[in-house]
């Protein structure tokens, strides 16, 4: 397994990407590249699963772990084979458009908000995902932002809306965007003192939340599903449909949702199935 990490793919960086999926190591037999979400790199998921697929297929898979908008934009230029994101909208919306075949559900978990022990807007134990952001919005506590078009912020933008606090108008003062992923944001958060939002298996692996905790969780609201969808053939030609085929079916198989359901760090899993295979 080969884990490619990027923020922004230009043109050079994307020929980077392809000659090291296509080593001597991938090119000795089959092998695809994976368009995911940082999320599932960050927990190790992929660390976890993926030399168990590839020990059973013998498909050797790379991943490209960006923001869900960098990943959906990279897929639709055909740089991929597979694409595993989550921000259901947009993907529904990549199928629509022709660059997907089909999308299925695979897994998921939810998303929380962190802050310092401190709580200085005073959303500790809040059930309300928008209620809090309101709350914290009038406190002015320092919030910080991926502000990438990451599956995360996407969900955030749509928090803040439902909470009716413009973001825009806050930019630069108590509400801080990092345009990084989600590891970096949370390093930001607790440099500065700022709640963040981030999905739970990042947060359960993150290593730096020194006396930071979960301030808010268990909104219906903060759900966070994954998907997976095949790049279409029809508008990528060089896609390797049997082998992204292949792995899409063995993670909606009885053995891959087992794989997922069984990934756990400090006795907590982080990810819950809920694909069916066709």
């Amino acid at each position: 397994m080969q884990i490619l990490k990027r923020t922004t793919l230009g043109a050079a960086a994307l020929l980077a990407a392809w000659a090291f999926a296509s080593g001597p190591a991938a090119a000795a037999g089959k092998s695809i590249i994976v368009q995911s979400t940082t999320s599932t790199q960050n927990s190790g998921l992929y660390d976890y699963m993926l030399p168990i697929f590839e020990k059973k297929s013998g498909i050797k898979v790379n991943v490209v772990a960006v923001g869900t908008g960098q990943a959906i934009k990279n897929a639709k230029n055909c740089d991929g084979d597979v694409l595993l994101v989550h921000a259901k909208p947009a993907e529904e919306k990549f199928v629509k458009e022709g660059f997907g075949v089909t999308r299925s559900d695979v897994m998921y978990n939810d998303f929380v908000v962190v802050g310092p022990a401190k709580d200085p807007a005073g959303v500790g134990g809040m059930k309300d995902g928008p209620k809090a952001l309101k709350t914290i919005a009038g406190a002015k506590a320092n919030f910080a932002s991926r502000g990438d078009n990451s599956g995360t912020h996407k969900k955030e933008v749509a928090l803040w809306k439902k909470a009716g606090v413009d973001i825009k108008t806050a930019s630069g003062s108590w509400y801080r965007e990092t345009g990084s992923g989600m590891g970096a944001t949370l390093n930001a958060a607790v440099g500065m003192g700022a709640y963040a939002l981030t999905d739970r298996a990042t947060w359960i692996s993150f290593k730096n939340k020194g006396t930071y905790r979960i301030a808010v969780e268990g909104d219906k609201q903060l759900f966070n599903q994954y998907g997976v969808i095949l790049v279409n053939p029809k508008k990528c030609p060089k896609v390797k449909r049997a082998e992204g085929q292949a792995f899409i079916d063995w993670l909606l198989s009885k053995d891959g949702q087992d794989v997922i359901a069984s990934y756990k760090l400090n006795g907590l899993q982080l990810f819950f199935p809920n694909g069916k295979s066709s």
